[in-house]
């Protein structure tokens, strides 16, 4: 055989087909899976939230509770992965388990939703990055300039091979995590033993008053997960590798978080941790970290939110560009989306659509003047995460209805997967009822965003009943099975 033919079957072989194979072991997609939730941002920004106007000392044992509910959603999601062999995810999952129609329309919520998500969390970054850039240096900034800086970056990484993506997103979880853990094993030691307080999980705290408004908070802050799947046809064994991704993110991330609430109740005391929220929720952990730490805790705190930031938009970079890839390649948006790099094994032309979007979003709210936290970061993050919550709820409602049909009933395809989908279906609600809580804002046009989801929902009924009447092939292959070789059956 000719070098020539060699090289065919090689690089430009795979370019033509899938992502690149066996890129990606366990820890890698859970590091990526973690970047994705920002945990850092999470309890700096969110927890405090939901102490100061959901049920105060509570919030953990919420938290442990919501936690809970992810791995019944995690126990049915995995049972589908030998079924649906595809990086969209959702929308491969809802097409194959209700109609192809269903899944186009959570297609494009999901793109949304995640861009959506991208953006905010760019925005974010941008703010505080200015704003450490002032504090620390005495340099003013203008945050569109870190926007920019922060997009070129992660369109870079996004371009290369996505190991280096993984092992940034390894390094900045690490630090973030690292630093926290310091400040809980702090805290505990302090408290010692005679200290030590569990009425956060006690039913009277958990469900006081303000509970709905925890729930928000905690669901919000464990969105993320779910992508695991998307990252399947790069993963090394991806039959053993996805499930155990996926339950490793969800009992990793809901472990810190509930732990680290606790540890922040315990340092203020559950008598008095809504009202310090409440008095200045932004600066809470900030406080307790300075407390412990002194002023070296409180600017290391500061310059790993905006890593926690940056990672989190370059987890939420990669999820994207892999739906357009595979949305590109079942034939729903422009086949040019679908090529994959002949050497890092990219969707870069996914990356470089992604690149223009983001920089045109960070570019519209600079000239609008708008500020790119209270109002960029907020209402993108709300709009985010309720579509996300809107795609978990269906997804998980789906699942049954996939075994259904096959007649195949058990406590993983049947129960755990429908009890998670009613409760986040019920956060869900929750979160469209409360949606101004959530944005911090009286704006109509600001509130009204998640509208948006039923355009994007009915656009993509309309498009698959389109290519149902007029493109049948293409059709055919909404969420199908995209990758090559057998994946080992995953037990009931």
């Amino acid at each position: 055989m000719s070098s020539t033919d060699s090289s065919v079957q090689g690089p430009e072989a795979n370019r033509q087909g899938g992502l690149l194979p066996g890129m990606l072991g366990t820890g890698d997609i859970i590091f990526m899976i973690l970047a994705c939730a920002a945990p850092m941002g999470v309890l700096a920004g969110i927890i405090p939230l939901a102490f100061a106007f959901g049920n105060g000392a509570g919030m953990p044992g919420t938290q442990l509770m919501i936690s809970a509910v992810m791995v019944l959603f995690a126990v049915g999601y995995v049972r589908m992965i030998p079924h649906v062999r595809n990086a969209g995810a959702f929308y491969a999952y809802i097409a194959v388990s209700l109609n192809k129609e269903a899944g186009i329309a959570a297609a494009y919520t999901a793109v949304v939703a995640y861009i959506c998500a991208a953006a905010s969390v760019l925005g974010a970054m941008a703010f505080f990055a200015s704003d450490l850039s002032k504090t620390a240096l005495g340099i003013e900034t203008p945050w569109v300039l870190w926007a920019a800086l922060g997009v070129a970056v992660i369109s870079w990484l996004g371009y290369r091979k996505i190991t280096m993506a993984a092992k940034v997103l390894a390094v900045a979880l690490l630090l973030e995590v690292g630093l926290i853990v310091v400040i809980d094993v702090m805290i505990l030691y302090d408290a010692g033993w005679a200290g030590l307080d569990f009425s956060s999980f006690t039913p009277g705290k958990v469900f006081a008053p303000g509970l709905g408004i925890a729930v928000i908070y905690a669901i919000n802050g464990c969105i993320g997960f779910e992508a695991t799947a998307i990252y399947q046809e790069e993963a090394v064994d991806r039959a053993r590798t996805i499930p155990r991704a996926t339950y490793g993110a969800v009992l990793v991330l809901g472990t810190f978080y509930v732990l680290s609430a606790w540890c922040l109740v315990l340092a203020e005391t559950p008598e008095r941790i809504q009202q310090v929220a409440a008095a200045d929720p932004g600066r809470l952990v900030t406080g307790i970290a300075f407390r412990y730490l002194g002023e070296f805790g409180r600017e290391a705190l500061n310059l790993l939110t905006v890593t926690s930031l940056f990672a989190a938009a370059l987890g939420f970079f990669n999820n994207i560009a892999r739906y357009f890839f595979a949305l590109s390649r079942d034939g729903l948006i422009p086949a040019a989306l679908g090529r994959v790099h002949p050497v890092h094994g990219s969707p870069y032309n996914a990356c470089r659509l992604l690149t223009v979007i983001l920089f045109t979003i960070m570019a519209l709210f600079a000239i609008a003047g708008l500020d790119p936290l209270l109002n960029l970061s907020t209402s993108l993050s709300s709009m985010g995460a309720v579509g996300l919550e809107i795609l978990l709820t269906v997804t998980s409602l789906a699942i049954p209805v996939f075994f259904a049909r096959r007649g195949e009933y058990s406590l993983g395809k049947t129960l755990a997967p429908l009890l998670s989908g009613v409760i986040i279906g019920i956060a869900t609600v929750l979160s469209l009822a409360n949606y101004q809580a959530l944005t911090g804002t009286t704006l109509i046009i600001v509130n009204a965003l998640p509208l948006l989801f039923l355009v994007t929902a009915f656009a993509g009924i309309a498009h698959g009943a389109y290519l149902r009447r007029k493109a049948p092939a293409t059709y055919a292959r909404v969420g199908t099975t995209q990758v090559e070789g057998d994946v080992a059956t995953v037990p009931a």
